[in-house]
């Protein structure tokens, strides 16, 4: 274990962040900043001397978990940042890795998964859980950065894939906030026919859920992070 990985807690409810950090601390970091949300944290930011890691909760006042995570991938890439919530849906954990979160966890775990998730991010630069597809994670780290050219990837998508222009413009807004239910009423179709494209590409590509699908779409090129 690094005892020398140094964390910043942004957390709006006072009493859990100061439990929290005796816990951080327990497990032998340095908890070396306490935020109530992420305006704070980026007002008291040392651009000099950036915390290693951030544990981000995902709803707070004035600036929420979302936003702040974008801003420290866009300006400071250098920290990581693990999601801390006290919500699983699929929703939260795509915005949250769209937003350059590299772990995701419950509120409620076990502090054992804490410490292992702080050591993988800081070893390998990701956690995966229950609630992340490891392989995929993996292959969203490694193609984030690559330029592809879209013919080729179009004809990649349809012949090594499969898959066909709805699925893609599924899975292009499988990726966003919208509901099945509204994803339905985008494309015009009934929730029937999307519910027939979701299970159809969970057959296909040997997936399970949503974040699975979303993950996919970002690895393939058909959905790219912010």
């Amino acid at each position: 274990m690094n005892k020398n990985t140094t964390v910043a807690l942004v957390d709006d409810h006072s009493l859990l962040r100061t439990s929290l950090a005796a816990l951080v601390t327990s497990l032998g970091y340095d908890v070396v900043l306490e935020c109530g949300n992420g305006e704070e944290l980026i007002d008291r930011l040392d651009k000099k001397d950036l915390p290693d890691m951030v544990l981000m909760d995902i709803n707070m006042p004035t600036m929420d978990g979302f936003e702040a995570t974008l801003w420290l991938k866009k300006n400071c890439p250098i920290v990581n940042v693990l999601a801390l919530s006290m919500y699983d849906d699929e929703i939260s954990v795509i915005r949250m890795i769209r937003s350059g979160a590299r772990g995701y966890i419950l509120k409620d775990a076990d502090p054992k998964e804490l410490r292992q998730a702080i050591e993988s991010i800081m070893s390998k630069g990701f956690y995966y859980s229950d609630l992340l597809s490891g392989k995929l994670l993996d292959a969203v780290r490694k193609d984030e950065d690559k330029d592809k050219d879209e013919t080729d990837t179009k004809n990649y998508r349809k012949l090594v894939l499969g898959l066909n222009e709805k699925h893609i413009d599924f899975l292009k807004l499988a990726a966003t906030e919208m509901t099945y239910k509204e994803i339905a009423d985008k494309m015009h179709l009934s929730p029937r026919t999307i519910d027939g494209y979701r299970d159809e590409l969970f057959e296909k590509l040997g997936l399970k859920s949503r974040v699975g699908l979303v993950l996919f779409a970002i690895k393939n090129g058909i959905v790219h992070l912010n």
